[in-house]
């Protein structure tokens, strides 16, 4: 199995398939891709800032001439480091699940714009988003644009002579997650179904239809996996995600049962299987979704709650010395690959 590295920048998938991919894959620095033949070009999905989305712009058509025109967006799901770069593509045709285009239109990049200025007036919270994107990201004067296509389950695609598939699998990390997969060329580009080398995390659920996304990727026998996070990967990478859930949803569980808190479960479960994994603290907000799955509550945690809950896991964890040193927070330079 051919090995990608993890750089930042440009990467030939061969047969008219591309990924840019941005290390080390933590909060905000995600990855896109590129489906080109016959002179035309589909997108999926662009990054957190304008800068960003125009340097992998600029990437792609160094190297791809239909690259110069793209004629579809796809937008995989409703976090910004997935469409705030939108305004840039000018494409003609921009989609995504139903689902994900609503929660789109009400979060405006604005809103997150704000909440880095006034970081200081919001707690821990604030201190959370900081750690994560102050510095790294300009959010600044951004222009939402949305979808003007929607889909419920299932759209298929023509980009030339290949075919993509667009599957929403959500509610599962978002209200509404699309896979993007061709079938012919064997390739999946997955947004953040996948953060390979990292914890998920769940901000809608239920869990299962997020281990159902990852049996349908290897029921597809999928031999490329562009991750929404992290370096590109194979079915191996799905597996581990699957395995993640399944054993994180039965540890859960037995703690529910037994009694206890949701915030005794999290200090208690153990994730040492996953210690070279990047972002542990989302482990909080994965067993608070999977406490309101159990309660047959239907809601989301609280963002902000569970954003100030994870900076307190994470300084504990900081604080024995087990935090992935590879993570980049604390204005760290941000790094590319070079771990």
């Amino acid at each position: 199995m051919k090995t990608w590295g993890f750089n930042k920048g440009l990467y030939d998938l061969g047969t008219g398939c591309y990924a840019w991919i941005q290390p080390d894959g933590t909060w905000g620095y995600s990855n896109s891709g590129l489906i080109a033949d016959g002179g035309e070009s589909l997108l999926v999905d662009t990054l957190y800032d304008l800068p960003k989305t125009q340097e992998m712009l600029d990437g792609y058509r160094k190297v791809v001439p239909a690259a110069q025109n793209i004629g579809t967006l796809v937008n995989t799901h409703s976090n910004g480091d997935h469409y705030f770069g939108n305004q840039l593509v000018h494409a003609p045709r921009i989609v995504a699940s139903r689902a994900c285009a609503e929660e789109m239109a009400q979060r405006p990049p604005s809103h997150r714009a704000q909440q880095l200025r006034d970081w200081r007036e919001l707690g821990d919270a604030g201190v959370f988003f900081h750690e994560n994107l102050g510095g790294k990201f300009d959010l600044e004067n951004i222009e939402l644009v949305v979808p003007n296509e929607v889909f419920e389950k299932t759209l298929s695609l023509q980009v030339g002579s290949k075919t993509v598939e667009l599957h929403n699998v959500g509610p599962a990390h978002t209200g509404g997650d699309t896979l993007a997969w061709l079938p012919k060329e064997k390739v999946v580009y997955t947004g953040d179904i996948i953060f390979a080398d990292a914890h998920p995390i769940v901000w809608d659920g239920p869990v299962s239809n997020w281990i159902k996304a990852c049996d349908q990727m290897i029921a597809w026998g999928a031999e490329i996996v562009v991750p929404g996070h992290g370096p590109i990967c194979d079915l191996d990478a799905v597996r581990a995600t699957k395995h993640y859930f399944e054993y994180l949803s039965l540890a859960a569980r037995k703690r529910f049962d037994a009694g206890m808190s949701v915030d005794e479960a999290v200090a208690d479960i153990s994730f040492d299987e996953f210690r070279d994994w990047l972002d542990p603290e989302r482990v909080v907000v994965n067993v608070h979704c999977l406490y309101h799955e159990f309660q047959g509550i239907h809601a989301a945690p609280d963002f902000m709650e569970m954003s100030a809950k994870m900076l307190h896991y994470r300084n504990k964890l900081k604080a024995a010395n087990v935090y992935p040193h590879s993570a980049c927070h604390h204005g760290h330079e941000h790094c590319d690959g070079q771990h």
